[in-house]
């Protein structure tokens, strides 16, 4: 078994703090903490607000950007034809107005906000906005193909309005618009800068792109053109790296920085106590959990094929591995009780959510027996891949503790996150933890994570039972219709077992107590545009 040496000695009081989450006493009481779109204090003019990321984010291009903390740089300096509001529902930003979608649903006419200006003083109109979307669909390095595969052109009708012509019904599209996607970049930066308009992005914005230190910082100022200035009170956001949770609470606790972003749920607490600061949550779309490799044996892309470990054979043994684990004591132990218990991929609140669903708790006798069906002799190797870091260490020896009982010998494999991403899309492992960082539509959580061919469909999942429902509900404008056949996939996917999901996470956001104005919503991307310095 493979075991950082710097973790055996932490064995013994994980074991005393497992039972006591299990038995439901002992672990750390979860903080209290407010939303932000409860904090409608004035805010002052001018100031610089220093906000720590936990992260260095991939280059700040709407086109090519995967990451998470490059969509929270992007909220202050590329602004969406879509965005969501506190309610996590989608409202106009650069449109504006929702689109128009024809009755056959492969029309999508979207009328554009006038008298908006980029943040190079050029003009925003239909044009950008056509060049922005074509370069989307159709550049080689674009990471936003799929988003916008449905569309087959993009016509300017006029220079305030747009029309997307689609090559089949797609109703996600308005959602992949409230993201990267819906992304419109100047069409002046795009000509100046081509493959390399990351390092200096233009778009519609709060600020503009001043300055970036590779892996230390990234500047934005005040944009004098935007079209709601009188709303921007900052002079200037600078987004310090800071990748160590720790030290980024001692950041905040010092005054270093004036907000961090994903405090760690060991530092909320911490952070929370202290009488010149507080926290505020967000998130929830996203989920975490297990996926096993299932069918992964030429790459998540290609076509699936026989995999020979335990779990990947057996679906008894699958059923018994989630069945070994205990949401809530994970929870409890690993997270201090600051995430959501789940097993689905849609967010507890979602209108597209079964309400019907029931997760499974623990159940060690139940899980034996299936081993034993199983025709497997225990105890079962898996090799579990976790991202090497503290928490998410912990929670492979919390797994591999828990399903130890049932008769499974889990290897915990820490692995740093650009490896195992890479080794989960070739298929190089039994079974690995994964995040998603969710989106408001259940398209963008499902078709590319466990769908044939998915490019986050490690597991190699292929099942008409899940790839068929997910289809048609993209094809119909029908809420009721997509919820049913949404459950229909969620609940095969049950079946198969290619992904065990396990919470969703709720990121904690900490702030000195005189910044005010700052939006955080489900996405966990915090909203700088009104943020400020609180008027005394």
């Amino acid at each position: 078994m493979y075991l950082p040496r710097r973790l055996v000695a932490a064995l013994a009081a994980l074991s005393l703090a497992l039972a006591a989450a299990c038995s439901g006493g002992g672990g750390t009481a979860k903080p209290s903490v407010s939303a932000a779109t409860a904090d409608n204090r004035a805010v002052k003019n001018g100031g610089t607000l220093t906000m720590a990321l936990s992260a260095d984010p991939d280059a700040l291009d709407p086109s090519t950007s995967v990451t998470l903390l490059g969509r929270e740089v992007f909220t202050s300096i590329c602004e969406k034809l879509y965005d969501i509001n506190a309610d996590a529902q989608i409202v106009p930003q650069l449109a504006s107005a929702l689109p128009d979608i024809s009755g056959d649903g492969k029309t999508v006419t979207i009328k554009l906000r006038s008298g908006v200006k980029f943040n190079d003083g050029t003009a925003f109109d239909a044009a950008a906005v056509k060049k922005s979307l074509d370069r989307d669909r159709t550049w080689k390095k674009s990471a936003r193909t799929a988003d916008l595969a449905a569309v087959k052109n993009v016509d300017v009708v006029d220079p305030g309005t747009v029309r997307l012509t689609l090559s089949r019904p797609y109703s996600p599209l308005t959602a992949q618009l409230a993201d990267r996607a819906g992304m419109v970049m100047s069409p002046k930066a795009l000509d100046a800068e081509g493959d390399d308009f990351g390092a200096h992005p233009v778009c519609v914005g709060p600020f503009k792109f001043a300055s970036r230190t590779s892996g230390s910082q990234i500047v934005v100022d005040r944009a004098p053109d935007y079209y709601d200035a009188a709303k921007v009170k900052l002079d200037r956001v600078v987004y310090k790296i800071i990748v160590d949770p720790n030290v980024r609470a001692a950041n905040l606790k010092s005054g270093d920085v004036q907000a961090a972003e994903e405090l760690a749920n060991t530092t909320v607490a911490g952070v929370q106590a202290d009488p010149n600061l507080r926290v505020v949550s967000g998130g929830g779309l996203g989920y975490y959990g297990v996926q096993i490799n299932i069918g992964n044996a030429h790459g998540s892309t290609e076509k699936p094929g026989p995999i020979n470990t335990p779990l990947g054979k057996s679906p008894e043994l699958r059923q018994a591995f989630e069945l070994s684990l205990d949401r809530a004591a994970i929870n409890k132990t690993v997270y201090n009780g600051l995430n959501q218990p789940d097993c689905s991929p849609l967010p507890l609140n979602s209108s597209f959510r079964d309400k019907s669903l029931a997760c499974s708790g623990r159940d060690v006798a139940q899980a034996k027996q299936l081993v034993a069906k199983s025709g497997f002799k225990p105890p079962i190797p898996v090799k579990l891949q976790v991202p090497n870091d503290a928490t998410n260490e912990r929670l492979g020896q919390v797994i591999q503790q828990m399903t130890k009982e049932t008769g499974f010998d889990v290897s915990v494999q820490p692995i740093d996150f650009a490896t195992g991403l890479e080794q989960g899309a070739a298929g190089k492992f039994d079974a690995m933890q994964v995040g998603w960082s969710g989106r408001i539509d259940p398209d963008g959580d499902l078709t590319g994570q466990i769908t044939t061919g998915g490019q986050n469909n490690y597991a190699g999942m292929s099942d008409p039972g899940i790839d068929d429902p997910i289809q048609q509900a993209a094809a119909t404008q029908d809420a009721a219709q997509r919820t049913r056949l949404y459950s229909q996939a969620i609940q095969r996917q049950a079946q198969v077992r290619g992904m065990i999901y396990l919470y969703h996470q709720l990121y904690y956001l900490g702030m000195r107590k005189d910044v005010a104005g700052i939006r955080y919503y489900a996405d966990g991307l915090p909203r700088l545009g009104t943020a400020g310095f609180a008027a005394q």
